[in-house]
């Protein structure tokens, strides 16, 4: 987390922009983000990073807000609920996708100048395996007074963008919410390595982004949101639980799970990404490895 907070602000600066500046928290600015300190209090490594990125140029104060956040696991162990099989954690270092996209695709802003403002959020943690790490049945305080049921330690990513999502829409009142994340396999058995998954509560702001997905072949998916998905999030013992209790609808659980912490409502969308972050073979434009899906379709749709 660190050592991506110090690329973020090397990228910044070397863009020479006035229009783009940066803020970093952590240490004790950051005790009221219960999810992102239950992650990130698990590895010997400096700790979490809360990484701020703001594209807003003078005279931009009227201009439309969107907010983008990003998963930021810069290496994930799944925790005491460790992955199986132990050959999918050599990926890993992928599952900081999320805010790699959006950091770079509000620092290309400065390139870009559209009339609108954008803030960037990077929520970087290691999901590390330790003493200190979060244990199934602990009980944590999201930012805003949410508490959750932890069943699943490995379920990790939504924890650290609840916190965010929350601070956002409470703080800054945006005019769309959109968080980038390798959030569930899941959704990789429901869309293989095609599309990305997207939910949203807006229908406009769905179809947007679907078609600057298409314009610029980084594709989406639309999947349903639904009250019925969201009570399976039920907790005895807290406000809601990290893990559906009844299997299946992975990814749409988790994306209600998100959606819970929208304070005002605000136009939002989760995309899934994790089918698409990295790739085993040279595509058309991308050689193996990470893909930076989601850069060309962030700039597209701003």
């Amino acid at each position: 987390p660190d050592w991506l907070a110090k690329q973020a602000a090397a990228m910044v600066s070397a863009t020479k922009s006035s229009s783009l500046s940066i803020s970093v928290k952590s240490g004790r600015a950051l005790k009221d983000f219960g999810g992102l300190l239950a992650i990130g209090n698990s590895s010997p490594n400096p700790g979490p990073r809360l990484i701020q990125v703001s594209y807003a140029p003078k005279g931009s104060s009227n201009w439309p807000h969107v907010v983008l956040v990003g998963k930021g696991i810069t290496f994930d162990t799944g925790g005491v609920s460790l992955k199986r099989p132990y050959e999918s954690m050599t990926a890993m270092k992928s599952d900081m996708a999320g805010a790699a996209a959006v950091l770079s695709a509000t620092v290309a802003m400065a390139k870009i100048k559209p009339k609108v403002k954008v803030t960037a959020l990077l929520m970087a943690a290691e999901n590390a395996l330790s003493g200190t790490a979060q244990r199934p049945s602990d009980v944590i305080k999201h930012f805003g007074g949410t508490t959750v049921e932890v069943l699943n330690t490995d379920a990790e990513g939504r924890l650290i963008l609840a916190d965010a999502i929350y601070y956002i829409d409470e703080q800054y009142n945006p005019e769309f919410i959109i968080d980038l994340a390798t959030l569930t396999g899941a959704i990789v058995v429901s869309l293989g390595n095609e599309y990305a998954g997207l939910f949203s509560n807006d229908d406009k702001l769905s179809e947007k982004l679907i078609n600057a997905g298409q314009i610029e072949n980084e594709k989406l998916w639309r999947f349903p949101l639904h009250k019925n998905y969201d009570k399976l999030m039920d907790s005895k013992i807290a406000d809601m639980q990290n893990i559906n209790y009844s299997g299946g609808a992975g990814s749409i659980t988790a994306a209600q799970f998100l959606q819970r912490f929208l304070k005002n409502g605000t136009p939002w969308a989760h995309l899934d990404i994790a089918g698409m972050a990295w790739t085993k073979k040279d595509l058309e434009t991308i050689p193996t490895g990470a893909t930076g899906y989601g850069v060309k379709l962030l700039n597209k749709f701003v």
